[in-house]
């Protein structure tokens, strides 16, 4: 029997618990139909975020990000790039700092794009500035075992 894997749906934020090994299969979260490990980058607002960071565990990567940063919107298609070669097995959302401002202020953020890795409840590990996917997912592989 497998274990079951705590995840925190990006799209409504209610909590889900989804057998480890069917963790490939799709899932989808039990109140909104919402995919839970799709590769996609989802947008969140900081509740949810909050509730994610804390909780999950599949890994998180999350990009602290504005519209108006001009490095953040180069990086958006290498951190899509990334959010599809790293799935299931971890999970890309990005929050803007903009519509957020409460978010780098619990978080630290002094400078965008800011990437942090969340893992079962801790923050595992940050990396600034816009990379190429290739980088984002060396780091997110050199932190957490996917």
């Amino acid at each position: 029997m497998s274990t079951g894997l705590k995840m925190v749906c990006l799209e409504c934020g209610t909590p889900n618990r989804v057998p480890a090994d069917k963790l490939g299969a799709g899932p989808k979260c039990g109140t909104c139909g919402g995919r839970l490990a799709d590769g996609k980058v989802r947008a969140l607002d900081a509740a949810t975020l909050r509730k994610a960071a804390s909780t999950d565990d599949v890994p998180l990567l999350v990009d602290f990000w504005a519209p108006w940063c001009g490095p953040c919107r180069m990086m958006a298609p290498e951190f899509a790039k990334a959010a599809q070669n790293l799935a299931p097995a971890v999970r890309l959302a990005k929050i803007d700092t903009q519509d957020h401002p409460k978010a780098s202020e619990t978080y630290g953020i002094r400078g965008i794009p800011a990437l942090i890795l969340f893992h079962k409840g801790r923050e595992v590990a940050r990396l600034a500035g816009a990379r190429p996917a290739a980088d984002i997912e060396s780091f997110v592989r050199g932190k957490v075992r996917t």
